[in-house]
Formats: structure tokens, C-alpha cells, sequence
């Protein structure tokens, strides 16, 4: 449940939209892309962290595989990044909620959130899958929901609608109204999307049987992501003309109001919100076992090692909270200038992330058929050419996004944001071998 609810967010029920936009029902070709390589990264890690499960996940896996260079500076870009998408899901909750309850300031509701969810992560490792399991299971259920209403509309099998069959799929231009470039502008508004099935991996280290738990949900979980993400997509742009989506309106919401469901826009704003509580839970505790891993392992402070009662790291959530609090303020009052910026910075970490646990996972295959051949009880496909394809791909993003106005200033901000954090690395590493 945690891999199905910690990649079903906002991205899907409101972001998927401008995919839409500019793919029409090419969209589920997009989909079918990024979703191929969001499987391919996270087989790699799931093969990896079942025969060598830690908290630090593709971080441990990278010093172990690259060097301490790679550890420590995949670690810090990915907690960085997760504290400050973090605040954008604090400060998306609260929006939704002063629309609810305007009386109550939007930046009441941001404290409310952070202090539940950090009283939450301060506690018992169970009480953070307690959460996450019922948030998962509520979004779950709504896009289930939503899959079988939209199929019954498809075959007019619901009161006052029409078959619609295949019309929306072939007429309003055409199955690929904006060709193959549409498609590939698709990729790029929906890949970021999948972010997010890397916390399986975290969170299975500190389960009861943590090779067993990552290898099943490894196996079960991305099939399922899939098939949720690519059959939404379906349903949408076959109930209805790719045209009539609405930028800023969740297409989710377009197709129950035009099938009839009564109050669609305050039931998907009920979803979107959980949805965004859930991720803000999931990166809060993502981010806090990635610095206590770090700090494991001498690349952050050791006073973030101190374990309190049910085994939680409470300084190391602090930490990452702080960070999180200062990261709404900056989201609060400067959105279109330093948060911007620093949101700008954190845009395609998540590809440098991938690259690296490909890169990891073509040195650690050899070295574990070699040394403990057992402990692979969850392969990669096709190894080692998928690797290396899923390595291409990723490339080819990267140079989709040098070329598309929107996306370049993300790469350069990250690049940017890796570069210093590479000479960070760099200068420690010097540092070591002179002692």
C-alpha cells in the first residue's frame, strides 16, 4: 500500500492535465514511456535493496557501488529534495482546507499540518504505516471507483449517457493530434509524476522482514501504478474530447461532472487533499531515515544518530522538519522569487537520482553474482541491457528538457544544485585520502 500510495498524488489527479494538453489521448503513450522507466529504476532498486536492505537505500547502494562521493551526494540531493516538495504539498493542503474553512489563515493550516505529521514521525515506526496505509487505501479506492464509472459511461451503461466507443480516440484529430512531438512533451509533463515508489525501499529496511517486503512490493506495486496511471488516462480521453480539459481544473473532475456524478469537484478536492497529506507524510519520514542513514555513515552529523523510544530517529525528523518549516515560509512569502528558485533547483534531481541508481546497480549485480549469488531473490530484466537502455532513456530526457523552454530552466537550476553538491563530495574525498 505504500508503494500504490506514495506515487499517487497531486501529479496524477491535477498534473496529468497539462500532459493531456499537449499529448491529446497520446497522453497514455506518455504515460506508457515514463511509466516503462519508472518500472525499470525501481526493479534496479528493488533488486539491490532485497539483497541489501538499509534505510539509506539507493544512497548505501551507491557509496557501496561508486564510491563515497556517490553516497554522499545522492543522499543530500535527494533529502534536499524532498524538504522542499515537501512544503509545496503543506502549502497545497492548505489552500484546499482555508477553501473550506476561510476563517482559518492558510498559514494556520500549514503549522496545523507540519506539527500532525511531525507528533506523528516522532512516534512509533507503525504509526507513520498506519497513516500512510488509510491514505493510500482512500486514493486507491477513488481511482478504482473512477476507472469502473468511466468504463460504465464508455459502454453507456450509466442512467442518461450514450456509448461513446472509440470516437474521442480517433476524431479531434486523431489518436496523435499533435504527432509524436506531442508525445514526447507528454513524457516530460508526466515522468515527475512517479516520483515517489523510491520511499518503498526506505521504509521496507525497517520492516519486520525487510528482503521479503521489498521484493513483493516491488513485484506488485509497479504493475498496479502502471494500470492505475495508463487506465485512467484511458478513460479520460475516451469519455470525453481531449480538447475539453481545462487547464487548472483536474481532468478527474471534467469527466464525473460531464458523467453526472454530483459534487466530482468537491470529492476530487477531498481526494487531491488527502493525496497531498499523504506525500507530505511520506517525504517527512523519507527525508528523516535518508539523513540518519548519512549521518550512519559520517557524511552528516552524528548528533542526528540519537534513536528514541519505538526506534525513531528524532533528531534526524527534526532536522528534516526545520528544514520543511523554513522551506513554507520561504513558499509563503516569496513563491514567484526564492522558493521558485529553489523548487527550480530540486526539478530534475530526481533524473540525477535515477541515473545514479542505474549506475549503481551495474557494478553491485557483478559483485553480488560473484560474491553472495543467494541474496538475489528479485532480479533486473534483461540485465544488463535493459540498465543500459533505462540509462539511454534518461539521457534523452535530459536532452528533451535542454530543448523545451519550460523545462530548461529546472535542468540548469539542478544541474546547477548537483554540480555544487559534487564539489562538495569532491573536497571531502580529498580531504580523506590527505588524513
Amino acid at each position: 500500500m505504500l508503494g500504490l500510495g506514495g506515487v499517487i498524488g497531486a501529479g496524477l489527479f491535477v498534473g496529468s492535465g497539462a500532459g493531456i494538453a499537449v499529448a491529446g489521448p497520446g497522453i497514455v503513450v506518455s504515460y506508457l514511456i515514463a511509466g516503462a522507466l519508472a518500472m525499470c529504476v525501481m526493479r534496479m532498486l528493488g533488486e539491490m535493496s532485497a539483497a541489501m536492505p538499509a534505510s539509506g537505500s539507493f544512497s548505501v547502494h551507491a557509496e557501496r557501488a561508486l564510491g563515497r562521493w556517490a553516497g554522499f551526494s545522492v543522499g543530500w540531493l535527494y533529502w534536499f529534495l524532498l524538504v522542499v516538495v515537501l512544503a509545496v504539498e503543506a502549502t497545497g493542503a492548505a489552500q484546499i482546507a482555508n477553501g473550506w474553512v476561510p476563517g482559518v489563515p492558510q498559514w494556520a493550516w500549514v503549522l496545523l499540518f507540519m506539527l500532525v505529521f511531525t507528533a506523528t514521525n516522532l512516534a512509533a515506526v507503525k504509526n507513520f504505516g498506519e497513516f500512510e496505509f488509510w491514505f493510500a487505501t482512500l486514493k486507491v479506492v477513488a481511482i478504482i471507483a473512477f476507472l469502473v464509472l468511466g468504463t460504465l459511461a464508455i459502454f453507456g451503461l450509466l442512467p442518461d449517457t450514450d456509448p461513446v466507443g472509440l470516437s474521442h480516440l480517433t476524431g479531434d484529430g486523431g489518436f496523435l493530434p499533435r504527432g509524436w512531438q506531442g508525445v514526447v512533451s507528454g513524457v516530460l509533463a508526466v515522468i515527475f509524476a512517479f516520483g515517489g515508489l523510491e520511499v518503498v525501499t526506505i521504509a521496507a529496511a525497517e520492516s519486520d522482514d525487510p528482503v521479503r517486503s521489498v521484493a513483493r512490493a516491488v513485484r506488485s506495486a509497479v504493475f498496479r501504478i502502471l494500470f492505475f496511471y495508463v487506465g485512467s488516462m484511458l478513460v479520460i480521453v475516451t469519455v470525453m474530447p481531449w480538447t475539453a480539459q481545462k487547464a487548472g481544473i483536474s481532468p478527474y473532475v471534467t469527466v464525473l461532472d460531464s458523467i453526472g456524478v454530483p459534487s466530482a469537484g468537491q470529492i476530487m478536492n477531498i481526494v487531491v487533499f488527502v493525496a497531498l497529506l499523504s506525500a507530505l507524510n511520506a517525504n517527512l519520514y523519507g527525508s528523516s531515515r535518508m539523513i540518519f542513514s548519512l549521518a550512519e555513515r559520517d557524511e552528516a552529523p552524528r548528533s542526528l544518530l540519537k534513536v528514541g523510544g519505538g526506534g525513531v530517529p528524532r533528531r534526524a525528523v527534526l532536522a528534516s522538519v526545520a528544514f520543511g518549516f523554513v522551506s513554507v515560509l520561504l513558499n509563503l512569502e516569496w513563491p514567484d522569487t526564492v522558493f521558485l528558485y529553489m523548487l527550480n533547483s530540486v526539478g530534475a534531481v530526481l533524473l540525477f537520482v535515477w541515473a545514479l541508481i542505474a549506475a549503481s546497480q551495474l557494478r553491485l549485480r557483478r559483485r553480488i553474482e560473484a560474491e553472495a549469488p543467494e541474496r538475489l531473490v528479485l532480479k533486473m530484466w534483461a540485465f544488463p541491457y535493459l540498465t543500459w537502455a533505462a540509462l539511454a532513456a534518461m539521457a534523452a530526457v535530459f536532452g528533451l528538457m535542454l530543448t523545451d523552454d519550460t523545462a530548461r530552466p529546472q535542468l540548469l537550476w539542478s544541474t546547477g544544485a548537483t554540480a555544487a553538491v559534487l564539489a562538495v563530495a569532491g573536497v571531502r574525498e580529498l580531504r580523506a585520502r590527505r588524513v
